[in-house]
This record gives structure tokens, sequence and C-alpha cells, in this order.
């Protein structure tokens, strides 16, 4: 090819894929709504640190005696764990977290993580997920992460009755040709909170709230078990199930595990026909601040929050 004909492929190359990363993107930012934050409990603050910030690779952002705030790129929280007074572990069956997802930019990150894991002999699953490539680890209480990267959007295949996900093994070998020279650095400057998945003691009741109270669609669903909501066409900024059984109870309040999450509204207005929803439906909605609290049917707490 003449060099005005590889110049012209070069730059519709970079201008195309700096068009599927800007469609990437809106998926956790204006206009859409999606999950921003998640605060948990755990045992021992002393504990979970090191796991967080050398394993995982967090930076720490603010600290007190009971609670630390973590962040990717030195100025936005994305978790916070606390250790509250008299604190006891989550009972197995019952409602409450499942998984939080951090996602990173790009497939090599993953492929560094992956390898990191390998090094440190870390335990961790791994997953292809058809939309998504996922690899999973426990904290020191148990509490599920899950770390992934996404494949393009105009890759997914949407049926008539969601977008197709799978659980499949992970090609390893293949993510692993990607990892940079210098290894793992952390956590990207740019890794955001991907999704939340949660258990839940009845499906449909709870899907409503999300559903017509919240703002969420149904993006997937898994048989009678699951579902996957979201904004925007995403394959999931929230999900649901009942793995734990239908009718668990809520754990204790002091207990470790998740202890709220926040979803980002893209303005006061989105927020609050959001609020008002619930509160037909029969929820409650209290003050906290600048934000609105509110509880799921399965008794998950959940921070309303602007962007």
């Amino acid at each position: 090819k003449s060099d005005i004909a590889l110049f012209f492929q070069a730059s519709f190359a970079h201008t195309n894929e700096y068009w599927r990363n800007i469609i990437m993107n809106n998926f956790h930012q204006s206009p859409q709504a999606y999950v921003g934050h998640v605060t948990l409990n755990v045992m021992d603050l002393n504990r979970s640190i090191p796991f967080y910030t050398e394993m995982l690779g967090f930076n720490i952002l603010n600290q007190t005696a009971t609670s630390v705030d973590f962040t990717a790129d030195g100025s936005t929280s994305l978790l916070t764990i606390n250790q509250p007074a008299h604190v006891t572990p989550r009972p197995q069956r019952t409602t409450g977290m499942y998984h939080f997802a951090l996602l990173l930019p790009k497939r090599s990150d993953l492929a560094d993580l992956l390898a990191h894991f390998i090094t440190t002999g870390l335990p961790y699953g791994a997953s292809d997920h058809l939309v998504s490539e996922a690899l999973y680890i426990a904290d020191p209480d148990g509490n599920e992460i899950e770390i992934y990267t996404d494949r393009q959007a105009d890759e997914w295949t949407w049926l008539e009755d969601g977008v197709k996900m799978t659980i499949d093994p992970i090609n390893g070998h293949d993510l692993l040709t990607l990892r940079n020279p210098e290894g793992w650095q952390g956590l990207p400057a740019k890794t955001i909170m991907g999704h939340i998945h949660l258990y839940v003691s009845e499906l449909q009741a709870t899907a409503d709230f999300y559903v017509k109270g919240l703002g969420f669609a149904i993006a997937s669903r898994y048989s009678d078990q699951a579902l996957f909501l979201s904004t925007g066409n995403y394959h999931h900024h929230i999900a649901l199930n009942t793995w734990m059984g239908v009718g668990v109870p809520t754990p204790p309040e002091n207990s470790t595990g998740l202890d709220f999450y926040t979803i980002v509204y893209p303005d006061a207005t989105a927020r609050e026909i959001a609020i008002q929803n619930v509160i037909a439906l029969g929820g409650s909605v209290v003050e906290k601040g600048e934000n609105f609290l509110t509880i799921d049917p399965a008794g998950n707490h959940i921070l309303l929050s602007l962007s």
C-alpha cells in the first residue's frame, strides 16, 4: 500500500477506537444511572488494609481509627471499609452482597493482574462472560470481588430476552500475552466501580423496586434465579439473585459485608423521579446530607447521589 493509504488506514483505526472508547465510557457517566461506590464492614481494618493496598493495588485516600477510603486515581473514593463496634461475621444464608466489581480500562491491565495473582499465589477464579472477562477473589472477611474488563459494546449479542452472557473458561494463555514487562503496578487511575451483584430474598418484588422505582431496565435474566439490570443498554450495573434461598433474612446490622452502596444519578430531576417512584411503591427514602438513603426489599441499603 502507498504511504498515503497506510496513513488514512491508521487514522481511521485510531478514530474508530476513539469513538468505541467514548461509547464504552458512557455506561458509567451522565446521562446514565450507575453504581459509583461501595462501603463494606470488615472485622479488622489492620488485616484488610494490606489486602486492598498490596494485593489489589488501591491507594488510601482517607483513614480514621474505624474506616478507610480507597482510591485508584488519588482523588475519587471507590471503596470504603468500616470496622463497626462489636462487628460479627455475616451469617451464611442471608441477603447482602454477592460481589462488587471493579472495571479496569484495558485488557492488558487484567493480564497484569492475572500474572500478579499467579505470582503471589492468591486464590482466584476466572470467567469469560462474552461481554467481559473477569477474575474473582475474596478479601480476608470473605467479601467477594470481581475485577473485569469489558469487550467492546458492538461485540455484545442482544437477543429478544436481553444481552447474551455466559460463564465460560477464560483464555488465560491468550490474556497473559498482553501483560506489560513492568508487571502489575496497582489499580490504573481510570479504574471505576463497574457493577454490584446482590443476594435478595425474593426476585420479582426486588426487581420491581429497581425497575419501577430506581429506573433500571432488565438487561438479562438467568432462569428464575437471577436478573441483570442496567441503564443505557449496559450488560449490567446491578445484578440480583436468590442463590442463598428464597425468603432468607437480612444480616445483622453490625455484621461484615455490605454496609451500603451508591447509585449515581445524572441530575437532581432524575434522582427526584426515582425517589418519588420508590415512595409510590411503598418504599422508604430518608435525607442523608446532600444525598438520600433508601432500602431495597432485601434490606440492602442504597445511597442516591448525583454525578
